[in-house]
């Protein structure tokens, strides 16, 4: 098992897949102090990102690897609360106390129609077919792939370019033949993505900036 410490703080711990929770918890109990160490000499050394969006005029969100400035508007007919159009988000001032769940929601819609997309198409062209796929809540795992070939995948993903979106949807669909992050897990990858580790970087370096 690996620990990352995060731009954000966000602490990320990657274990092998079906490593038992109770593993996973001695692991980070036992780094616990060097943890502590290393954020407070992030925040010493201002490395430490400040994330938290504001809702107001020009905040910024990601869409597919873009930035989109938000835009507030008063109500003007029957338009959707919360909406993308011509380069902004677009949401309604009475909406803006629900502004997080408004996106959160938005993101999901995003993920399910794009996500189950692209898994059917690479499912296809890859002879590998999940039993079910659905999106998730999920914070620090962007996809998994359980014993019995469902695959879950966090709509956190769809802020992210194209190209990682693929990676994370092939990763998880070799885990339908190869169940663990053997040598020829990583071959089956690097056969279909020769650039695999550039895009595994990508989320590891940026992947504190896929948050609301």
């Amino acid at each position: 098992m690996t620990l990352q410490v995060r731009r954000d703080g966000t602490i990320v711990i990657y274990a092998p897949h079906l490593t038992p929770q109770k593993e996973i918890e001695q692991f980070y109990n036992e780094k616990r102090h060097w943890i502590h160490a290393k954020l407070a000499q992030k925040k010493e050394h201002g490395e430490l990102s400040n994330t938290a969006h504001t809702f107001s005029d020009g905040d910024t969100f990601l869409y597919l690897g873009r930035a989109y400035p938000l835009s507030i508007h008063d109500h003007d007919g029957n338009y959707p609360p919360l909406r993308l159009l011509f380069g902004n988000f677009l949401i309604r001032r009475d909406k803006l106390n629900d502004a997080r769940r408004l996106f959160i929601q938005w993101y999901k819609e995003r993920a399910e129609e794009e996500i189950t997309k692209r898994v059917i198409f690479y499912s296809t062209k890859l002879k590998l077919v999940p039993r079910t796929v659905r999106i998730t809540h999920a914070c620090t795992r962007y996809g998994s792939c359980s014993s019995h070939n469902r695959l879950s995948f966090s709509w956190r993903i769809i802020m992210a370019p194209y190209p990682i979106i693929d990676y994370v949807i092939i990763h998880e669909l070799i885990h339908i033949r190869e169940k663990n992050h053997s040598k020829r897990f990583w071959k089956a990858l690097a056969e279909i993505l020769p650039d695999y580790n550039e895009r595994r970087t990508w989320l590891k370096e940026k992947g504190h900036m896929l948050y609301i």
